[in-house]
């Protein structure tokens, strides 16, 4: 038998040769002195050779090891030849099946089934959330305890509510992985009742007219802060639009800016709508735009420049406004619990059917309601877009006058910036 010294002592030759331990496992020594550790064995009358690894990076105890485990293959029948290959065919799949390569797969095959911003928001959401600690793991290799400690870094943000939508994002891919027969179960799915619950509520708005035009005076003064990203906040309060809709406010949806009846055009595809209807264009909505609003329009179409969308990101110019940068700019501007980017829409309805009641116009209310494109199931979609525009005009204007009576146009914000 080998002992290790003979193995560090053996040096090239003019010819390969070899050094035997014992049942078949020897220490081959190349010319160039590389030194191999092989088995010779015989599997159906065949002579058949396997390598263990070069020498000393495989030690001799652990080389006979390696022989040892060859060798009982070998009694249960097996090639220890072919199952050497099994074992690294396995362990090349699972590499190339990692997390991230199957969750990729999985977003290309459901992102025709999505809105394009939907499934923007999604890989944004697993590259941040997801693929820092999982993405490199094989799919086999993830484990529940895994997953929650994933969905736990989210949840220690406080926004229970995307740790909820992350754990459904990783479960799709669970799922995929096994209908591709890659997985055998679905580690997200055994977490749902570990996750912290999501306590829904009303958005936290203002609602009253003096109070709630602080909102704009405080984000207006807030130093630091882009001007686009003011005039967004503007033309969310004059509009009472959806906050999605603002990042994705585009020059060629502004219509008559310069004429008597100037409107925003806001395709269907980006309202919040079943896919069935974002696909109609029938199902745009039209807001007609106040005098504030055209003025916030106009200067941000400015500042645009050749670019389509009217307010780019704050770390570059060249991406849309996240969808959280106003919520972020109101907590920090001391709004945290009062008032919320969505909470303009519940400002709009209250005071105005406020004072539609006050004026006696109960006819408003349904018009107030379709001014936050809420429309009654089995409406015809053109209704949507044509009914009561006049007084839809009327009440646009009368909402820009009470709420920006005293405050400084647009322009302003050009002269502080």
């Amino acid at each position: 038998m080998l002992s290790d010294i003979q193995c560090r002592n053996a040096r090239a030759a003019a010819k390969p040769y070899k050094l035997f331990d014992a049942h078949g496992l020897h220490l081959h020594v190349a010319t160039s002195g590389t030194r191999t550790w092989r088995l010779k064995y015989r599997f159906g009358g065949k002579e058949k050779l396997l390598t263990f690894g070069p020498y000393p990076a495989v030690t001799l105890v652990e080389a006979r090891d390696k022989r040892e485990a060859a060798l009982r293959l070998l009694r249960e029948g097996i090639d220890p030849a072919v199952e050497k290959k099994q074992r690294e065919a396995a362990a090349a799949v699972a590499a190339g099946n990692t997390f991230r390569v199957l969750a990729e797969e999985w977003h290309a095959v459901k992102k025709p089934t999505w809105a394009p911003r939907y499934a923007e928001q999604i890989m944004a959401r697993l590259k941040s959330h997801v693929f820092p600690d999982l993405g490199a793991l094989p799919i086999t290799e993830i484990t529940a305890a895994l997953v929650l400690r994933t969905i736990r870094k989210v949840e220690a943000r406080g926004t229970h509510e995307m740790a909820h939508l992350v754990r459904q994002y990783i479960s799709g891919v669970f799922v995929y992985a096994i209908g591709a027969g890659l997985a055998e179960d679905d580690p997200a799915h055994a977490i749902r009742s570990a996750l912290k619950p999501v306590i829904k509520g009303r958005m936290p708005a203002i609602l009253k007219l003096e109070p709630v035009r602080s909102v704009i005076t405080t984000i207006d003064a807030q130093p630091g802060v882009l001007v686009t990203t003011k005039l967004a906040s503007r033309l969310l309060a004059l509009t009472a639009a959806r906050p999605g809709l603002i990042p994705l406010a585009e020059r060629a949806e502004f219509e008559d800016l310069d004429g008597p009846e100037p409107i925003w055009r806001v395709p269907a595809a980006k309202m919040k709508l079943t896919r069935e209807r974002k696909s109609d264009v029938c199902w745009e909505f039209v807001m007609p735009l106040s005098r504030q609003a055209v003025e916030t329009v106009q200067i941000a179409i400015a500042l645009a420049g050749r670019r389509a969308h009217l307010f780019p990101g704050m770390r570059s110019p060249r991406k849309t406004m996240s969808n959280n940068t106003l919520g972020v700019l109101y907590r920090r501007s001391g709004f945290e619990g009062r008032h919320v980017p969505h909470g303009w829409r519940s400002s709009f309805s209250t005071i105005m059917n406020e004072k539609a009641a006050k004026d006696h116009r109960r006819e408003d209310r349904a018009i107030i309601d379709l001014m936050l494109a809420h429309v009654p199931e089995g409406v015809e979609a053109a209704y949507n877009r044509a009914a009561y525009m006049p007084r839809r005009r009327e009440l646009a204007q009368e909402w820009a006058d009470m709420l920006m009576a005293g405050i400084a146009p647009p322009a302003s914000l050009l002269e502080r910036a």
